[in-house]
């Protein structure tokens, strides 16, 4: 599988369990959460440490090229 389908597979997979997003802003916060943690991962960074820098205001930023 590509990069492409393997970034909506797991909204895709929210989808099918769920039924649907409940709220647009729901989906807007999930596919950014979702998307940061993608970059990360991609980065080579972990997404857990991430996710916790994000929280306690310190957020990994991607190098720019």
């Amino acid at each position: 599988n590509n990069a492409a389908e393997q970034t909506i597979r797991m909204p895709k997979l929210r989808i099918k369990v769920s039924g649907s997003m409940r709220t647009m802003t729901g989906a807007e916060h999930f596919a950014a959460i979702r998307s940061y943690t993608a970059t990360a991962i991609r980065q080579g960074n972990n997404m857990l440490d991430a996710l916790i820098q994000a929280v306690t205001g310190n957020p990994w930023i991607p190098a720019t090229t």
